[in-house]
């Protein structure tokens, strides 16, 4: 039987502290541009990192990769969790007699909803992230040149919807 390293194992510690100082910046950032709120995307990030802990511990290897992954899917989960708690604030609201209150957007915010979400995706993860291609193929599971592809695809339906809600003012 094979010997199984234990949690205080000093390079284990050590790797993933490194993983940890050098990624923490961008996965922070990462959550705050998707949730507007720096205490959430706190909060996200430390689940994000609590679940990488317990990945190095189990013996993987806590890639820049795995991280975003791990955030995309803790921060669906605050999606979902968000759109239950904004439909139930909604229902409590219409019980009352109130309106919920609606936030005025920019044209670029309203063009970038408007896109499907493969495109927002990919332009979210290359220009509000600053992911190099290849870190988004990994993250997206796909090659760098179908990275290439489908940033040209989303630039192009981003300028159409763009121009044309534009052109509509």
């Amino acid at each position: 039987m094979e010997n199984k390293q234990t949690v205080s194992e000093p390079g284990r510690s050590a790797r993933f502290t490194q993983v940890y100082t050098r990624e923490y910046p961008r996965v922070h950032a990462f959550a705050r541009r998707r949730t507007g709120d720096p205490g959430v995307a706190e909060d996200i990030t430390a689940e994000v990192f609590r679940i990488a802990w317990e990945h190095e511990v189990r013996g993987g290897e806590t890639t820049p990769g795995w991280l975003f992954v791990t955030a995309r899917n803790v921060l669906g989960n605050h999606y979902r969790s968000h759109a239950r708690l904004t439909e139930l604030h909604g229902r409590i609201g219409a019980e009352l007699g109130r309106a919920p209150a609606s936030a005025e957007t920019s044209a670029v915010l309203e063009a970038l909803d408007r896109l499907p979400d493969r495109h927002r995706e990919v332009l979210l993860l290359s220009y509000w992230d600053g992911l190099a291609a290849a870190e988004i193929g990994g993250l997206l599971d796909c090659g760098t040149s179908a990275v290439w592809v489908r940033l040209h695809r989303a630039r192009k339906a981003f300028r159409e919807i763009y121009t044309s809600s534009r052109e509509s003012v």
